[in-house]
C-alpha cells in the first residue's frame, strides 16, 4: 500500500508540473504575439507628433509617403489634384523624387506640368513640387499649384509687349511725319497733308495713354469709396452725345429707351467711359444706315435690385471664339477695322472692371452678321427707387422688356425695346 501510495502522489507532483510548464508557454507565446515586429512597424507607420495637424493647414496639396511608397497621409487638394489614386502617389516624376530623397535625405524641388483631370483638351496644370524626409522613415511631398500665377504673368508679359507696340506705332509715325514735314518745307499742301497726319497719330496716343490711366484707376475692382447715385438717363445722353459725329458720318439712327428714372450707385466719371466705350463699339463696328440702341430697366436679384444697360447694334458680330477673349486688354475681333477706326483693344477690359468695381458685371450676346448686345448689370442706388415707384405700375402693366443678352433670335438683338428715337443729325 505504501509503494502504490508514494507512485500516485508522484504522478499527481508530474500532472501539476506539466500543467504549471503548459501554462507558462501559454503566457509566453501571446507575450510574443504582442511585441512589435520589424515587419509590423513597417506596414503601420505613425506620424510624428502634430504633423497631422500641420498638414491639415496647409495651403499646398500634401502627401506623406512610407517606405514601401504607399499613401500614409494626403490632403484633399492633393487628391483634387489627382496626385493620388488608389492609395498611390500617381505622378511617377514626384514618386521618383521621393525614393531619391528617402535614399539620401537631400531636399528635392522641381516644376512640372500635369495633364489637367477631366478635361480632354491637353491642358497643362502647373505645379512646383517640393520633397523632404519627415523622420526617419517618412517622406513628405508639398505640391503648389501655380497654373493661376502663371496665367497671370503671362497676360502681364503680353500686356507690356502690347503696350510697348501701341505706343511705338505712334511716336514711330510721328517721327516720320515730323521728318517729311522738314522734308517738304517749301511745299504748303505737302505740309498741310503731314501736319494732318501728325494730329491723327497724336490723338492716337492720346487716346492710348489715356485709356491705360482709366485702366490702370479701375482694374483692381476694389469697393468705391466716393460712390454716389448716378442718373442713367445722364449716363446714355452722355454717351450718344459723344458718339454723335460718328453715328451721323455713317447716317447711324441713336435710339433710346427702356424705364425712365434711374440711378445707379457709382462713380459718375468711371461709369460715363464704361457706357461711352460700349456706345462707341456699336457705332464703329456697325454697317451705315443702321441703328444702334440704347435701353434701360430695373431687374429684381436676390441682393437687390439691378439696373440692367443693354447697347445694342446691327454690325458684324462675335464669333463664339472670340466672344471668350474680347474683355482682354488689346483683344480686338477685326485689327484692321481697329486700326481704322484708332481703336486701342482697351474699351472692353475698362468697362469689365469698372462693372467690377461696381459690384456688377457686363454681358455679351451676339451671332455673327446679327449684331451684338452688350449689357451692364449694375446695383441699383437706393435712393431711386422711392422715386420710381410710380413708373413700377406702368412697367408691369406693360410687362418687363426683352432681354436681349438672353433672346436667341436676330430680330431681339438688332433690335430692343426703345422708344423716342432720336435720329441722327
Amino acid at each position: 500500500m505504501d509503494v502504490n501510495a508514494a507512485v500516485a502522489a508522484a504522478a499527481a507532483i508530474a500532472g501539476v508540473l506539466t500543467g504549471v510548464i503548459a501554462m507558462l508557454a501559454f503566457r509566453w507565446s501571446e507575450r510574443d504575439q504582442a511585441r512589435p515586429t520589424r515587419t509590423s512597424l513597417h506596414t503601420d507607420p505613425v506620424l510624428p507628433p502634430g504633423v497631422d495637424t500641420v498638414l491639415s493647414v496647409l495651403r499646398s496639396s500634401a502627401v506623406v509617403l512610407d517606405e514601401a511608397d504607399a499613401v500614409v497621409k494626403a490632403s484633399s487638394a492633393a487628391y483634387a489634384l489627382g496626385l493620388v489614386r488608389g492609395g498611390r502617389l500617381s505622378v511617377e516624376p514626384m514618386l521618383q523624387m521621393a525614393r531619391d530623397t528617402r535614399r539620401d535625405g537631400e531636399i528635392r524641388q522641381v516644376e512640372l506640368d500635369l495633364p489637367r483631370r477631366g478635361t480632354g483638351r491637353g491642358e497643362a496644370l502647373a505645379v512646383s513640387a517640393r520633397v523632404a524626409p519627415l523622420g526617419s522613415r517618412l517622406v513628405l511631398l508639398l505640391v503648389e499649384d501655380l497654373t493661376e500665377a502663371r496665367r497671370i504673368e503671362a497676360v502681364r508679359r503680353d500686356f507690356v509687349a502690347n503696350v510697348s507696340h501701341e505706343l511705338k506705332t505712334p511716336v514711330g509715325a510721328l517721327s516720320l511725319l515730323s521728318e517729311a514735314v522738314m522734308d517738304a518745307s517749301d511745299d504748303p499742301e505737302a505740309v498741310e497733308h503731314f501736319a494732318g497726319r501728325m494730329q491723327i497719330e497724336a490723338t492716337r496716343l492720346t487716346n492710348l495713354v489715356q485709356e491705360l490711366i482709366d485702366l490702370s484707376r479701375v482694374q483692381n475692382d476694389d469697393p468705391l469709396d466716393d460712390a454716389e447715385p448716378v442718373r442713367v438717363d445722364e449716363l446714355v445722353a452722355e454717351a450718344i452725345d459723344r458718339c454723335r459725329h460718328a453715328a451721323g458720318t455713317k447716317q447711324i439712327t441713336m435710339a433710346t429707351g427702356g424705364t425712365a428714372d434711374l440711378r445707379i450707385w457709382g462713380h459718375r466719371g468711371q461709369l460715363a467711359a464704361a457706357l461711352g466705350n460700349l456706345v462707341e463699339n456699336a457705332v464703329n463696328y456697325s454697317p451705315a444706315r443702321t441703328r444702334v440702341g440704347v435701353s434701360a430697366r430695373r431687374v429684381n436679384a436676390p441682393g437687390g435690385d439691378l439696373i440692367e444697360i443693354a447697347v445694342t447694334d446691327q454690325g458684324i458680330g462675335i464669333s463664339e471664339k472670340d466672344k471668350e477673349r474680347i474683355f482682354e486688354r488689346f483683344y480686338r475681333v477685326d485689327p484692321a477695322r481697329s486700326r481704322a477706326t484708332g481703336g486701342t483693344g482697351l474699351g472692353l477690359a475698362i468697362v469689365k472692371h469698372v462693372a467690377a468695381s461696381h459690384g456688377g458685371e457686363v454681358t455679351v450676346w451676339s451671332h455673327e452678321g446679327q449684331g451684338s448686345t452688350f449689357t451692364l448689370r449694375l446695383p441699383e442706388a437706393g435712393a431711386s427707387r422711392n422715386r420710381s415707384q410710380q413708373h413700377s405700375v406702368l412697367d408691369d402693366e406693360a410687362g418687363p422688356p426683352a432681354d436681349p443678352s438672353h433672346d436667341t433670335s436676330p430680330e431681339s438683338a438688332a433690335y430692343p425695346t426703345l422708344s423716342a428715337p432720336e435720329a441722327h443729325p
